[in-house]
């Protein structure tokens, strides 16, 4: 077999292949006596039709199965004899005109880029932290008690406040027209914990059982109801119900009902911290992993394959369906989604695959065995039975290559910030929940 591959443009690249004629003919013929020995047909007892009668039946099919096996195999192993790292699969197609005996094929194709790192002393970095305050510890006791609070209906003459639940009828209208969502009986919520809109919250607060009042209501322009956002609607309100909050104290019983095995206040604030720092850890290692693959994706040279790129670009798009369908969306197949929306993340993930493997391949950052049980067992302390889901990690081997993958991202982050220009930056704890 004779080859030549031809640089067309950056990463693209052709390739000519020659096949001999009776090679073909050879493995068809092999493949249509088999098929011979065990294919029904009318007339005919299983594995007494005549060859020509098979010939004439599946010839078409099985040249075209062997054309394919062979010409892919052709490829294949010129590909491994060029030492060529080919990316996607290639676009492979007849020569019109092919020397005697032998059939030729063209086949167009993309390879892996070379990437050049740049000098990672010189990439900048910032690097956050976070200290778990008493306050942050007494925030969660707050929310934990809001959790298991109680309620008992206030006098009809008491108005309502925050902390508050209210049961109220409302509805609303648009030029004296009703809109899907604006009518409901019976609806409860929380005065002052923003389930409701500011509007609606400042009309409730005040008004006491039996009570109806009018107002106005702005829907912001970037609200989630489309048919709603940016318009004012006229509401009525109606509260039927007022019922006061009680938050449980802070004491043993407390920290008995959360499972705290030393059921005492200090022991629920140790848990708490313990927990939080958990927390904490984990944010500010992807807060800090991300600050470091931008600094990593500056530093790097190479060009896209775009290839690579369109099959993420396909997965992302496969994903936002995925995720349409669990949220119910009706037909959510069929729904229309542009994929160049998709190519800026694509383009970005294949850039950062590309060159944490580069990083990866020349400064042996390889993970070990060790590295994934200790990260397994890291994520299964948080756990009422951590031996359970180290269990369910090490038993499930696509889980084991997710924790794999984070790993892998962590050494390749220890391995930046030992390089690069770190500047230190610290955050109060609610900035670092807040961010995304």
């Amino acid at each position: 077999m004779a080859v030549a591959v031809e640089t067309l443009e950056k990463l693209e690249r052709k390739m000519t292949l020659s096949l001999p004629v009776d090679v073909i003919q050879s493995e068809v013929t092999n493949r249509l006596k088999k098929l011979a020995r065990t294919v029904k047909m009318d007339g005919f007892r299983p594995g007494k039709v005549p060859m020509n009668v098979v010939a004439q039946r599946y010839g078409y099919s099985v040249q075209y199965e062997v054309m394919n096996d062979k010409v892919g195999e052709a490829f294949f192993n010129a590909a491994n004899e060029a030492k060529l790292r080919v990316a996607g699969q290639p676009k492979i197609n007849e020569k019109e005109a092919s020397p005697e005996g032998e059939l030729a094929f063209e086949a167009v194709f993309e390879v892996f880029p070379e990437v050049k790192i740049g000098d990672l002393s010189t990439a900048e970095v910032e690097k956050i932290n976070t200290e778990v305050s008493d306050a942050a510890i007494e925030k969660t006791i707050d929310i934990l008690r809001k959790q298991r609070r109680t309620f008992s209906q206030r006098p009809h003459d008491v108005a309502a406040q925050d902390g508050d639940r209210l049961t109220v009828d409302f509805e609303g209208k648009i030029d004296g027209e009703p809109f899907d969502g604006g009518k409901a009986e019976d609806f409860q919520f929380i005065l002052g914990d923003g389930q409701m809109l500011k509007e609606f919250e400042d009309a409730a607060r005040g008004m006491k059982t039996g009570e109806s009042k009018t107002f106005p209501l702005a829907f912001p322009a970037d609200y989630h109801g489309k048919e709603v956002a940016g318009k004012t609607a006229d509401f009525m309100v109606t509260v039927k119900k007022i019922e006061a909050a009680h938050l449980p104290d802070v004491n043993e019983a407390l920290a008995k009902s959360l499972g705290i095995e030393d059921a005492t206040v200090e022991g629920l604030r140790a848990d708490i911290k313990k927990n939080l720092e958990r927390e904490v850890k984990f944010r500010l290692l992807n807060r800090n992993k991300t600050a470091v693959m931008d600094a990593l994706v500056a530093k790097a040279e190479l060009d896209l394959p775009n290839a690579s790129v369109q099959a993420e670009m396909q997965r992302l798009l496969e994903g936002a369906r995925a995720d349409l369908k669990q949220r119910g969306i009706k037909d959510a197949d069929k729904v229309a989604i542009p994929e160049d929306v998709f190519r800026p993340q694509a383009e970005r993930r294949v850039r950062l695959g590309l060159v944490v493997s580069e990083l990866v391949r020349a400064n042996n950052l390889q993970v070990t065995l060790d590295q994934i049980k200790a990260h397994i067992q890291e994520l299964a302390a948080s756990y009422e039975k951590p031996a359970e889901v180290e269990r369910w990690y090490l038993g499930d081997n696509n889980r084991m290559a997710e924790v794999e993958g984070i790993v892998l991202e962590n050494n390749v982050t220890d391995f930046v910030l030992s390089k690069a220009k770190v500047s230190e930056k610290s955050v109060t704890f609610d900035e670092l929940m807040a961010q995304n």
